[in-house]
């Protein structure tokens, strides 16, 4: 059993990239890993500063870092951050996969000085220090409106 943490838009994101995310996060968890999907699982009545101690603890007790990246999304980059300074600073290692739901979320290597570029550079230094073995992830995940 893993515990996988995603990093995700929250506030901004859309009725169906949610449902996709949480079809995800389902198919993670039937699979016998432990999910935490910041909009299912984090008190979002909760003050901001209550939020990120939340978010940051998950992230510290995760063994894996999914990112759907949205360069929009403030708190993704706060996560981000907070991931990025355990694995690579601290060295509270975190495998670290980009995922990517659809068109809007593809990566290139052609993204220059980016946050997108950043990520793929983060994964291509865990694998060449061995530790993981990282890939780019295509998510397709069907689900139905209830």
């Amino acid at each position: 059993m893993k515990r996988i943490y995603i990093i995700c838009s929250v506030r901004d994101a859309s009725l169906e990239t949610k449902a996709a995310l949480e079809a995800y996060a389902d198919m993670l968890e039937d699979e016998g890993h432990q999910v935490y999907l910041p909009h299912r699982d984090a008190n979002q009545k909760a003050t901001w500063l209550e939020i990120c101690m939340e978010n940051g603890a998950a992230i510290t007790c995760a063994d894996e870092i999914h990112i759907f990246w949205d360069q929009k999304s403030t708190g993704s980059h706060f996560d981000l951050g907070m991931a990025f300074m355990m694995d690579m600073l601290i060295g509270n290692k975190k495998r670290v996969s980009i995922m990517e739901i659809g068109e809007a979320g593809r990566f290139t290597l052609e993204d220059g000085k980016s946050f997108k570029r950043m990520l793929i550079e983060w994964t291509e230094e865990q694998d060449k220090s061995g530790l993981y073995e990282t890939t780019i992830d295509d998510i397709i995940v069907e689900y139905k409106r209830k």
